[in-house]
C-alpha cells in the first residue's frame, strides 16, 4: 500500500523511528563485541535499519528486523522491552507497508491499467 498525505506521513516517521533506532543498536552492538564471529546479528539490524530508512522492500526489511529482534531478545537479557517494541515496529511496518514517501513507491507504486474498448 502506498497511502499519501497524512497516513503516508505516519507510515514515514514510522519507517524513519524504526531505522533509526535499529541502526542504533547494531552499532552499539558492535562496539560491545570483541569477537568478529558474532557480527551477524548487528549487519541483519543494520541492513533492516537502512532498508527501512529509505523504504526500499519495506516488507522484506520489516520481517528482518523481526527476526534480529527477537534473535535479540532469546540470546540477551538486557533491554527486552526495547527489542520487543523494535520487532512490533517492524511487524507492523511488514504489515502496513512504506507509504508514498519511499524508493517502493516509486520503483512498485500504483499503476493505471487502461483496457482498450475493442
Amino acid at each position: 500500500m502506498f497511502p499519501s498525505g497524512w497516513p503516508g506521513r505516519g507510515l514515514l516517521l514510522l519507517r524513519l523511528l524504526a531505522g533509526v533506532l535499529l541502526i542504533h543498536d547494531a552499532v552499539t552492538q558492535l562496539l560491545r563485541q570483541s569477537q568478529w564471529h558474532s557480527v551477524a546479528r548487528p549487519s541483519i539490524t543494520a541492513s533492516a535499519g537502512m532498508l527501512l530508512l529509505v523504504g526500499l522492500w519495506t516488507p522484506a526489511a520489516g520481517v528482518l528486523a523481526v527476526i534480529a529482534e527477537l534473535w535479540t531478545a532469546a540470546t540477551s537479557s538486557d533491554n527486552l522491552q526495547n527489542c520487543f517494541i523494535l520487532a512490533a515496529l517492524g511487524a507492523a511496518l511488514a504489515m502496513l507497508g512504506p507509504g508514498v514517501l519511499s524508493v517502493d513507491a516509486r520503483l512498485f507504486g500504483r499503476k493505471r491499467i487502461e483496457i482498450p474498448d475493442r
